[in-house]
This record gives structure tokens, sequence and C-alpha cells, in this order.
């Protein structure tokens, strides 16, 4: 894993019931995280989408 992949803590999540989710993005900081969800939710608000901490690769 790359030192340019590590800096990228936040992840943007897609929920797919049941269980099952897939990442769409990733940020370096929440608050731009915060951002992108937000613009995303205001795209496809029937969409359900999430901010998680990726702590797979946290260092």
């Amino acid at each position: 894993m790359t030192y340019q992949t590590r800096l990228y803590h936040w992840a943007i999540a897609r929920l797919i019931p049941p269980v099952r989710w897939v990442i769409i993005g990733r940020c370096r900081n929440r608050s731009d995280a915060d951002g992108h969800l937000q613009l995303l939710r205001q795209r496809l608000p029937h969409v359900r989408f999430e901010i998680v901490f990726d702590l797979a690769i946290a260092p």
C-alpha cells in the first residue's frame, strides 16, 4: 500500500440491502467527506450513503 493511499482514511459508502456496502470515494478528512456526502444526497436522494472511517488503511 502506498503512502498516498494511506492518507485517505474517510470513505463514503453506498449501502446496498441487506448488508452489503460499496466504497464510492475516499477523503483525507471528515469535513471533505461531509461535503461530498451532502452533494451525493442532493443528487441521489433515494440512495443511502454513509461516511465510514476505514481502519484497513490506517497506519
